[in-house]
C-alpha cells in the first residue's frame, strides 16, 4: 500500500522522530554523546553561511528569456544570435557592490547587474554594472581600491577620509565618481536601472573577421532614480526595498524588461579612436558609435528558493560562446582569473554543477573529483585525453582567429602616460548630459559626501579633490569648495 506522508528524515534518508528533545541521563541530566541527530542538526547549521562575497554581497535575483529581435550575425557567429527570433532563458543578479549583505539597497553605490544566458552552445556570463565605466583600469589596484570601500581597519566604520583620500590620488576615478555622485548614484530600484557589460569584448562572424563591441541593456522601464534625501529616508523606511519591489512586481505579472544593444568599433576605427577602447574608465561616444538593437530581456520568474539560486548563482566573465570574446582590456583581463578563483573559494571546485549555474547543453570534459562532485563524476570513462575509447573532439570550428599584438617591450606602464585624459568625458557628462538640477543634486552630493572627511591630512585630501575637479568643469570645483568652506 502506497504511504504517501512526508516523514522527518535525516541527510541519509532516515525517518526519526526526536527532532525537538537532546537525548539526556534523565531530565535535568547532561546530553548524550551518542545523540546522533543532535550532532548533525548543530553540524549542518554551522555551515549554513557560506562565505561572503567580497564584493557585490547583497544581490537579487530572477529568471526569464532573452529573445533575439534584429540580426546582428554579420557581427558575430554566435548561435544565439544566428537568427531573429531565437530565444534562450537567462538568470540575473542584482547587487549592490561596496556593502556586506545586510547593507540597504538605497545606498551611494554602484550596482551589479550580472546576466546568466543559458544558450545551446554553453553559459554566456555578461557581468556588468549599472554604469558604463568603472573607477579603475588596471586589476592590480582593484584589492586597493576595493578596501577603502569596506571598513577603516582601526575603526571598523565606513570612511569618507579612505574614500577621498584614494581617489583624489587615483584621477582616473573621476568618470566614475561623477556619476556615483550624480542622481545615478542611487537608483531607485532594480528595474528602473539600465546595464552595461561596461568592458570592450569581441564579436567574430563567420568568417573569422573580428569587431570590438560594447553591450548595453537599456531598462524598459524607464530610468528613476533617488536624490540622496530620498535614499537616506529610504535606508531607514524599507532596506529592501529592491527586493522587495523586484519580488512583488514579477509576482503580481508585471514583468521588467530592458532592450539590449551593442555599440560596434572595427579595429581600424580603434587604432585611430581619441582614446584607448580597452580603457574601463572611458565610454564610446554613441554619437560615433550608435546604439545597435539585438535583443530584449524579460524577467518573468522569482526563484524558488533564494539561497540556491540568487545565493549559489556564480557568474564569470570568462564563461562566453562561440562568437563572443575578450579584449586587451586590463580589467576584464583580471577579472576572468579572479571571478572564477572567487567562486572556487566560495561554492568548491564543482560550483558549476550547482543547478543555477549549470549549462543547459550537455557537457564533456576531463574534469574529475573534488568537493561536491554530483554529476556521476564521469563514471568509467578515461579521465584524460586523448584517449581511444570515447568521441569527444575537439572541434576546429570553433577555433578564434589570432589577434595581431604589438610587438612592445613588457613592461608594468605607467597609467599616467601621456594618451590618458581623466578630465574630458567627466566635462561632458557634467555640462552636456547632465540638467541643471542634476548638476545642482551632483555638487550637494559632492559636499555632502567630502564633509565626511577627518583627520590631520584633511585639507590637503579635499585640496587635491578640488583641483580635479577644477579640471573637470570650474563652476563644479567653485561650488564645491565653497559648500566645504574653502
Amino acid at each position: 500500500m502506497k504511504d504517501d506522508k512526508k516523514r522527518l528524515t535525516t541527510a541519509s534518508g532516515r525517518p526519526y522522530f526526536e527532532n525537538e528533545d537532546s537525548m539526556t541521563v534523565g531530565k535535568r541530566g547532561p546530553v548524550l554523546l551518542q545523540d546522533h541527530y543532535l550532532h548533525e542538526k548543530l553540524a549542518h547549521f554551522n555551515r549554513e553561511r557560506i562565505p561572503e562575497r567580497v564584493v557585490h554581497a547583497k544581490g537579487s535575483g530572477a529568471f526569464g528569456t532573452f529573445k533575439v529581435t534584429a540580426d546582428i550575425s554579420k557581427y558575430t557567429r554566435a548561435c544565439l544570435f544566428s537568427r531573429v527570433g531565437n530565444e534562450c532563458s537567462v538568470f540575473v543578479r542584482f547587487s549592490t557592490v561596496g556593502g556586506e549583505k545586510g547593507s540597504a539597497d538605497s545606498e551611494r553605490d554602484p550596482r551589479g547587474f550580472a546576466v546568466k544566458l543559458y544558450t545551446r552552445e554553453g553559459n554566456w556570463d555578461l557581468v556588468g554594472n549599472n554604469t558604463p565605466v568603472f573607477f579603475i583600469k588596471d586589476a592590480k589596484k582593484f584589492p586597493d581600491f576595493i578596501h577603502t570601500q569596506k571598513r577603516d581597519p582601526y575603526t571598523n566604520l565606513k570612511s569618507p577620509t579612505m574614500m577621498w583620500d584614494y581617489w583624489s590620488l587615483n584621477p582616473e576615478s573621476l568618470h566614475q565618481v561623477m556619476i556615483l555622485f550624480s542622481d545615478r548614484g542611487t537608483p531607485d530600484g532594480f528595474r528602473h536601472m539600465n546595464g552595461y557589460g561596461s568592458h570592450t569584448f569581441s564579436m567574430i562572424n563567420d568568417k573569422d573577421e573580428r569587431v570590438w563591441v560594447k553591450f548595453h541593456f537599456k531598462t524598459d522601464q524607464g530610468n528613476k532614480t533617488l536624490t540622496g534625501a530620498q535614499a537616506d529616508e529610504m535606508r531607514g523606511k524599507d532596506p529592501d526595498f529592491a527586493q522587495r519591489d523586484l519580488v512583488e512586481a514579477i509576482k503580481s505579472k508585471k514583468f521588467p524588461s530592458w532592450t539590449f544593444y551593442i555599440q560596434v568599433m572595427t579595429e581600424e576605427q580603434a587604432k585611430k579612436f581619441k582614446w584607448n577602447p580597452f580603457d574601463l574608465t572611458k565610454i564610446w561616444p554613441h554619437s560615433e558609435f550608435p546604439l545597435i538593437e539585438a535583443g530584449r530581456m524579460e524577467l518573468n520568474r522569482v526563484p524558488e528558493n533564494y539561497f540556491a539560486d540568487v545565493e549559489q548563482a556564480a557568474f564569470a566573465p570568462s564563461n562566453l560562446i562561440d562568437g563572443i570574446g575578450l579584449s586587451p582590456d586590463k580589467m576584464l583581463q583580471g577579472r576572468i582569473f579572479a571571478y572564477p578563483d572567487a567562486h572556487r573559494y566560495r561554492l568548491g571546485g564543482n560550483y558549476e554543477q550547482i543547478p543555477v549555474n549549470r549549462p543547459v547543453c550537455p557537457v564533456h570534459n576531463y574534469q574529475r573529483d573534488g568537493h561536491m562532485t554530483v554529476n556521476g563524476n564521469g563514471g568509467a570513462a578515461p579521465n584524460y585525453y586523448p584517449n581511444s575509447y570515447d568521441e569527444i573532439v575537439a572541434d576546429k570550428k570553433y577555433k578564434e582567429p589570432g589577434q595581431q599584438l604589438n610587438s612592445d617591450y613588457a613592461d608594468s606602464y605607467d597609467r599616467n602616460d601621456n594618451e590618458d585624459d581623466h578630465y574630458t568625458q567627466p566635462g561632458d557628462l557634467f555640462r552636456k548630459v547632465m540638467t541643471h538640477q542634476q548638476r545642482e543634486n551632483t555638487i550637494n552630493n559632492f559636499i555632502d559626501g567630502m564633509s565626511g572627511i577627518e583627520g590631520p591630512k584633511r585639507e590637503e585630501i579635499i585640496k587635491r579633490q578640488l583641483e580635479h575637479f577644477k579640471k573637470v568643469d570650474s563652476e563644479l570645483a567653485d561650488k564645491v569648495a565653497k559648500g566645504l568652506g574653502f
